[in-house]
């Protein structure tokens, strides 16, 4: 039975089938922006091809499709999402516009204030008040709340977020009034911040249970539609959905907690790397992902990638936990300009799917990085995505023709400026993501993925005094490959705050039991095997405003009272992070989670490549690098285990293309993956 996975790009749509040798089959479609389950059915049906199965073929003999999309992402970043309207404590309407009190920027004088999802007039208080201990102080009033529907209802919202002072303590009102709305507007959307984010912090919980409504409606109408399309091509199993903090989750799951599926996509090539650390046996990894409208970095270190709270997403805080990625506007699609002063950018608008680059013969006439690359001579136009299609050298002439003009420059020094600014832009990226975590990047390999990343990464590598890159096999389509590596994941939190020495230690034992009981719960609707738990605390010292997350595995609780261990883990993780403990200060307990994971098995590890001669190279290519020269053309699935490149080169498959500079040489490892050794200082 096949494994399939799936992941939805601004510009294409990726897909990988792995057999149970482990075996990997790719596809690449265009993606659909306006309903992406076309172009992943599309997807599915080359995959099929690839095989000599037809579609119904191929689904039938499917055990598990994972499936990562941006429908949620570009709901919230294009303003597209639902009309919301929010319930509220009365008198607390205004908390998604103060914010925390401070401006993102909080120097710039001129900084507009963040578009809000919910205008004013649709954010309504209801009488009701519970206190922070759990009191209720003014019971809910029902004939403020049949008001506030009723003029809900008169603005005809999709969507309601409900998010009552000090919910995350007493639920009851928020439960009262969710049952109320779905009687009165039958089919609305609901999105409750006890069910969403059911902790401390009133910015943090309102702002993240109004983009769960925001983007709710839309995500579960996409997958709805995508689960129906399947069942009626011949699919019969689950299809699971890859979340932001990395797991997979159900489709009725995903809907619910639509906020947690904002990072969907690059999520995948998070796991993805996480799995290839493990292939590789290099725990320190930068996964470094350029696909066609933006490229996304992270950190792995000793095989694991960080997880964080409190992210911005298009301005608007998403308070869940998610993997740290950090995307940058530099992708294939993105797109030159220049700006008064006659100084080139690029980025972080993009061609996207449609019409995309002006060499994709869409109707594009602005110049893109994958523009330059073609004009460069780093593609082989008549060879696109494996001769699938053709590339239109003239029109990308012409459009680089443009921007020359508007630069005062030739049409070759347009493209190289545009291929080394966006360099440049991802290097600053992760330069910033790695030393502002304290992190020197020059102990890392980067680790290449994406359609675009290979004819990009040695060059960012040098300009970080990097000196190995790894490209995967599967590079192209490595995030769909990831979700294959990932487990379904249900996180439950609590805020139980207090200084540790005065808490009940009991207390905290039985907490963390209701949370795995109710995590239990929500995996056995979908679930039956091996169950995995990791528990956690936020902590913080008492002058502190931010708190650390602290893993919890390895502390015995079969004792009477785990908090001298939880608190001794802190100073030893607040040292770790930051230099220093503070033991003599009280450490305070803000919240706990507890993550129930279901484990899935295994994805079966790459076949290696059979022993064979080194292979040749395929043919000659005139490229520019600093002057024209002919440089040999490899064929990735040709080469041999152990097979030496030395650069210039290129190195191509059927779904991308690796640049080898000179200085460079590449080692091929016995899956077939290129191991590069970069010259420091090489020429750029």
């Amino acid at each position: 039975m096949l494994r399939i996975g799936i992941d939805v790009g601004g510009t294409f749509t990726d897909l990988v089938a792995v057999d149970p040798t482990g075996r990997t089959t790719l596809a690449k479609s265009a993606s659909t922006p306006p309903d992406p389950s076309v172009g992943v059915l599309n997807g599915l049906t080359q995959l099929a091809e690839a095989l000599g199965l037809d579609l119904p073929g191929l689904l039938a003999g499917t055990e598990r499709i994972v499936h990562g999309t941006t429908v949620a992402t570009n709901a919230l970043l294009e303003h597209k999402g639902a009309r919301v309207g929010l319930l509220t404590t009365e008198g607390h309407r205004d908390v998604i516009e103060m914010r925390e009190g401070l401006k993102d920027d909080r120097y710039n004088l001129r900084m507009p204030p963040p578009v809000q999802l919910v205008p004013r007039y649709r954010r309504i208080g209801v009488r009701e008040r519970i206190r922070a201990d759990g009191r209720i102080e003014i019971p809910l009033d029902r004939t403020s709340l049949e008001a506030a529907i009723d003029e809900l209802k008169s603005h005809d919202v999709e969507a309601v977020a409900i998010c009552y002072l000090h919910a995350w303590r007493d639920a009851a009102h928020e439960r009262e009034t969710a049952a109320a709305v779905a009687a009165a507007m039958p089919g609305v959307y609901l999105s409750l911040s006890s069910d969403v984010f059911p902790q401390i912090k009133e910015f943090d919980r309102v702002s993240t249970t109004i983009v769960n409504a925001y983007v709710g409606p839309a995500l579960s109408r996409y997958l709805r539609r995508l689960e129906a399309r399947l069942k009626e091509a011949g699919y019969g199993g689950p299809l699971l959905i890859i979340q932001s903090h990395g797991g997979v989750t159900p489709v009725d799951e995903a809907a619910r907690i639509a906020a947690g599926g904002v990072l969907s996509g690059p999520a995948g090539g998070v796991a993805g790397s996480r799995y290839a650390a493990n292939i590789l046996g290099s725990g320190d990894l930068i996964p470094f992902d350029m696909g066609g409208t933006s490229t996304d970095i992270c950190l792995i270190v000793n095989g694991e990638p960080s997880l964080t709270t409190g992210r911005g997403v298009g301005g608007h805080r998403l308070a869940l936990n998610s993997l740290d990625i950090a995307s940058l506007g530099a992708g294939g699609g993105s797109i030159g300009r220049v700006d008064t002063g006659g100084i080139l950018h690029v980025g972080p608008e993009s061609a996207g799917a449609n019409p995309g680059p002006a060499c994709y013969g869409r109707g594009g006439k602005r110049a893109t990085v994958t523009d330059a690359n073609l004009v460069l001579g780093y593609l082989d136009s008549a060879s696109f995505l494996g001769g699938r299609a053709s590339l239109d050298v003239k029109a990308a002439e012409d459009a680089l023709d443009r921007l020359a003009g508007e630069l005062g420059v030739s049409r070759i020094e347009a493209a190289e400026g545009v291929h080394r600014v966006v360099n440049t832009n991802m290097a600053e990226g992760i330069r910033l993501l790695s030393v502002r975590r304290g992190v020197d990047p020059r102990r890392f390999a980067l680790l290449s993925f994406g359609g675009a990343a290979g004819l990009h990464v040695a060059d960012v590598a040098r300009q970080l005094d990097l000196t190995r890159v790894i490209v995967p096999r599967v590079a192209s389509v490595l995030s769909a490959w990831g979700m294959l590596a990932t487990d379904l994941r249900f996180e439950v939190s609590r805020t139980h705050i207090g200084d540790a020495g005065r808490l009940d230690g009991a207390a905290v034992k039985r907490m963390f039991d209701e949370m795995e009981s109710e995590g239990r719960a929500r995996l056995a609707a979908s679930y039956g095997g091996e169950v995995r738990i990791e528990r956690t605390v936020e902590m913080r010292y008492g002058e502190q405003i931010f708190e650390i997350a602290v893993p919890l595995a390895g502390i015995d609780w079969a004792v009477a009272d785990p908090l001298p261990q939880i608190v001794e883990r802190f100073h030893a993780r607040h040292e770790a992070l930051y230099t220093y403990a503070l033991r003599h200060q009280e450490a305070v307990l803000v919240n706990a989670r507890a993550a129930v994971i279901g484990v899935l098995p295994d994805l079966p590890r790459e076949p290696s490549l059979p022993e064979r001669p080194a292979a040749g190279p395929s043919g000659m290519r005139r490229v520019y690098l600093g002057g024209w020269m002919e440089v040999p053309v490899y064929a990735l699935d040709a080469l041999a285990p152990g097979q030496a490149i030395a650069g210039p080169a290129v190195v191509e498959s059927a779904l991308t293309t690796v640049l080898l500079r000179p200085g460079n040489h590449a080692t091929v490892t016995p899956h077939g993956w290129l191991d590069i050794a970069v010259a420091p200082g090489g020429a750029p």
